[in-house]
């Protein structure tokens, strides 16, 4: 198949044969969905073979969408004659010069996975051993490389041994050192490729109320899939019939919410029956069959999550985001699915080169910040060395759920909080207008907020001029009832409250027929749940607050401590500053990768991570994380005895065989006075002293002495005076 390269294909083809000059191993290729990304690596690797023997391409794809099918296929069409292979043809053959190899890696990782047996597996790396012995080189091709990015995946990278990666993705993460080929989305928008602009929530006014979510967007979605129908049939010139399709992205475990979806279309004459409705899920699939045609007879396709990596539907052109009561996280890689041209081209008509997303998902701003990380360090994932893959140190856990035993004092505690702070008193008509006017919500409709507009890139400016919009819900008690438990029960945790006393305590605090002499106001029913739906954060902030305020009165039913051995995680994401001069490599932390630029770090971690490096005292050193069961932790008990999870800073090995375990704080100044601000430094050490002396380690907290620029150790007992013994010379011990 003859195919044109456009001039952004070509640079890149030419920029990814330079890349494999430079001295550099990992190149990343950030290509955006609608790019032509096979055909750009296709013709490199056919260009790269003419001028380079002995070479074998490995193309790595993700696990689902028998990616590595479609792209061998690709390459078969668009590069006559080329050798392409999957595994069983490597099984069979093993592998060749001018091989270009497209392999599932999890069915060479994925536990379970029957495309290898154990026999079979040997012989693969008898393959790659045999590839070695007839000198031939491999080059890694490795496919959405954001979803590839796990330890399971690098070691079978490491397996080939190759002097080149090439990382692609249209969200790729940073790689140390990694050259960087970076195709504009404005030059695949100018050759047509993709669609000149996104339009978020066309239309909507700034303040909307709906009945159901479900009937706004989709009526919003039909309507405007028959003005593009409309439009296509009505073009002049027109070489196929383009049926633009809508995907409705439904949130995870969300059944009911399905069937409704399902009901809504068969109520406007588009069903499973009569082919207009498909749905693409793990236990359902219907109607999939030429999907991806221009004139498919599908208008709508349901599914769960974003859409199968590698679906390629040029036609598909409006996404309606469906969120249940507690939204997940805003999948912005699904906008891709919808930015392709029918035709590859434009048609000169603001309304058909354009694609359209309807959503009331409160969170869509957040979630493409956080996917464009914008303003945020660089980050890239880091791999354990295999030497640290077996170590293990016993970690310690909070009771799961340290309820406070009297729920009436809580009660009263939130009262009198409330009465201090917003100068509430017996006045229940006056206490809301209090509570009005200091942002509380009284509004009887469900408020969430979206946005809308247009953008041709999804960068933060573009974002950030987007409009604001109020949603209006009218209440349904039966269908926001679940909403009002989840936000109950969360208001509940973050104050140590079960659900069952939280409830009480909003119910004889704001409801109407409930007697309580703490009452604060008086709401029907109804009115009490949009009020908690709709305050939800202000009133975690006030409880939790109020609780804390009360904690030296309130008794934390506290249970035995959970213990249990933990390892190294596998993988981290490594954040770093890729600005900073020095990106020096520290070949002492256990992760392959780890800079002297991580970030963020406190001034005395970065100077404790230097003395880890350059003493020849220390074999290796671990940065702990700072929060979450998968990092080492020790319990305390704070001033009013509530449990405390406590993340020492550093876990050491040191050349005699010692592991040692570090709390970094701050320094003390040139006159002697503390910088820590840590008040619980003192409880911190002795939990340390206790658990190091429980299983035989060695550890202390560590602190720079300013007027000798030296970093001291504390291994005893705990002093704020530098000048006392506790403190001696890092050096001198470490």
């Amino acid at each position: 198949m003859d195919i044109t390269l456009t001039n952004f294909q070509l640079k890149a083809i030419a920029d990814l044969t330079e890349a494999m000059d430079k001295p550099n191993r990992e190149i990343v290729l950030k290509s955006c969905t609608g790019s032509g990304k096979t055909i750009i690596l296709t013709h490199f690797m056919d260009e790269y073979f003419k001028s380079n023997a002995k070479t074998v391409f490995v193309w790595l794809t993700p696990g689902k969408g028998n990616l590595e099918e479609q792209s061998k296929d690709k390459m078969d069409k668009y590069i006559h004659g080329s050798n392409t292979k999957l595994l069983c043809d490597i099984m069979t053959s093993g592998f060749e010069e001018n091989d270009a190899c497209f392999i599932n890696w999890e069915k060479l990782t994925k536990k379970g996975n029957t495309a290898l047996k154990d026999s079979e597996r040997t012989n693969f790396l008898e393959y790659i051993q045999k590839a070695f012995d007839n000198g031939l080189s491999f080059k890694i091709i490795v496919d959405e490389s954001h979803q590839n990015d796990t330890i399971k995946a690098d070691d079978i990278i490491e397996l080939f041994n190759p002097n080149k990666i090439i990382r692609c993705s249209a969200t790729p993460k940073s790689y140390k050192d990694a050259v960087l080929i970076d195709i504009p989305e404005a030059d695949v928008i100018a050759e047509g490729l993709i669609k000149k602009l996104l339009i978020i929530n066309e239309n909507f006014e700034q303040n909307i109320s709906v009945d159901d979510q479900i009937t706004y967007l989709i009526d919003k979605a039909i309507a405007k899939q028959q003005e593009l129908r409309s439009a296509f049939l009505n073009l002049k010139d027109r070489s196929v019939d383009i049926n633009p399709l809508i995907i409705v992205q439904l949130p995870n475990k969300s059944d009911a919410l399905l069937e409704n979806v399902e009901k809504y279309f068969e109520s406007k004459g588009i069903t499973y029956e009569n082919n207009q409705l498909a749905v693409w899920l793990s236990d359902k699939k219907q109607n999939l069959e030429d999907i991806e045609e221009p004139d498919a007879e599908p208008i709508a396709v349901i599914i769960k999550q974003a859409v199968a990596t590698g679906w390629d539907c040029p036609r598909a052109q409006i996404l309606v985001k469906l969120r249940d009561n507690m939204s997940e996280t805003f999948e912005i890689q699904t906008i891709g699915r919808i930015r392709r041209m029918p035709e590859a081209k434009h048609y000169g008509r603001d309304l058909l080169d354009c694609c359209y997303l309807y959503t009331l998902d409160e969170k869509f701003t957040e979630s493409v910040k956080l996917s464009l990380g914008k303003d945020a360090l660089d980050a890239c994932k880091l791999f354990l060395k295999p030497e640290h893959r077996s170590f293990e140190i016993v970690s310690e856990y909070k009771t799961d759920v340290p309820f406070p035993r009297d729920a009436k004092l809580a009660m009263k505690v939130i009262s009198k909080y409330f009465e201090s702070k917003y100068h509430t008193g017996k006045d229940l008509i006056k206490n809301k207008t209090i509570l009005e006017v200091n942002k509380y919500s009284f509004d009887e409709d469900i408020v969430d907020y979206t946005k809308s507009g247009s953008v041709a890139t999804l960068n933060k400016e573009d974002i950030s001029d987007l409009n604001d919009i109020a949603i209006h819900e009218v209440l349904n008690t039966t269908k926001h009832g679940r909403a009002y438990h989840h936000c109950t029960a969360e208001i509940g945790m973050k104050a140590n409250l079960d659900y069952s006393s939280m409830n009480t305590i909003i119910r004889r605090l704001f409801l109407d027929n409930v007697k309580c002499e703490h009452k604060i106001i008086a709401l029907p029913t109804r009115a009490l749940y949009s009020f908690v739906i709709n305050n939800k954060r202000k009133l975690i902030d006030d409880v939790q607050e109020a609780m804390s305020e009360e904690n030296a009165q309130i008794t934390l039913a506290m249970n035995n401590i959970t213990e249990k051995p933990i390892s190294f995680p596998l993988e981290m994401l490594f954040t770093y500053d890729g600005s900073a001069k020095s990106q020096a490599e520290m070949i002492k932390n256990v992760y392959k990768g780890y800079l002297s630029s991580a970030e963020k770090r406190s001034m005395p971690e970065k100077l404790f991570e230097k003395y880890c490096e350059n003493s020849n005292k220390i074999s290796w050193f671990y940065k702990n994380g700072d929060k979450g069961n998968e990092y080492f932790s020790i319990v305390y008990e704070d001033n009013f005895g509530k449990q405390k999870s406590f993340y020492p800073d550093y876990i050491v090995g040191t050349s005699d065989g010692k592991t040692w375990v570090i709390e970094t704080k701050g320094g003390f100044t040139k006159s002697g006075d503390s910088e820590d601000i840590d008040k619980y430094t003192a409880k911190k050490f002795d939990v340390l002293k206790k658990y190091l002396t429980k299983y035989s380690l060695s550890g202390g907290i560590v602190r720079q002495d300013k007027q000798s620029s030296e970093l001291c150790i504390c291994t005893e007992s705990y002093s704020d005076d530098i000048k006392s013994d506790s403190w001696v010379l890092l050096s001198d011990i470490m």
